[in-house]
């Protein structure tokens, strides 16, 4: 059996680099250098044909831990609850008051990127506190 070595997590969206350079900022991600033979992605799209311009956008964790993000151009706008979404994970290791402070200091940070502000799930017994958010375009996310 081949194992898997490799994940890349891929968005549905009408703004492939806007969407791509949000999470940039979320994650602290970057944009992969451009094809061999090209100076920037823009020389390179220009190369595409018109209804592919634009069309994708990728980014990736420069340590080389985290999956490759791949935004992807459809026609259709999200309508539904997501069925997989990523968890923000800046609370790992705390509890209570200074968890929770830590994912609100996270959320006030993405909503100046645009991100909003959906719920924040309280501790309840057996999980601590999470912040259920939506990127710019809508997608949910949480801050774990």
């Amino acid at each position: 059996m081949t194992a898997v070595k490799r994940v890349q997590v891929t968005f549905d969206c009408a703004e492939p680099e806007r969407v791509g350079l949000f999470w940039c900022e979320v994650l602290g991600y970057v944009v992969p250098p451009p094809p061999e033979g090209f100076a920037s992605w823009d020389e390179f799209d220009r190369t595409l044909p018109a209804e592919s311009q634009g069309a994708a956008f990728a980014c990736v964790d420069p340590s080389g831990v985290g999956p490759r993000l791949y935004f992807q151009r459809v026609p259709e706008g999200k309508v539904v609850k997501n069925r997989v979404h990523l968890d923000v994970r800046v609370g790992t290791g705390l509890v209570g008051a200074e968890r929770l402070a830590a994912l609100e200091a996270e959320c006030a940070r993405l909503v100046a990127l645009g991100a909003t502000r959906v719920r924040l799930l309280p501790a309840d017994g057996g999980e601590e506190s999470t912040i259920v958010m939506q990127d710019i375009e809508g997608n949910e996310f949480c801050l774990d």
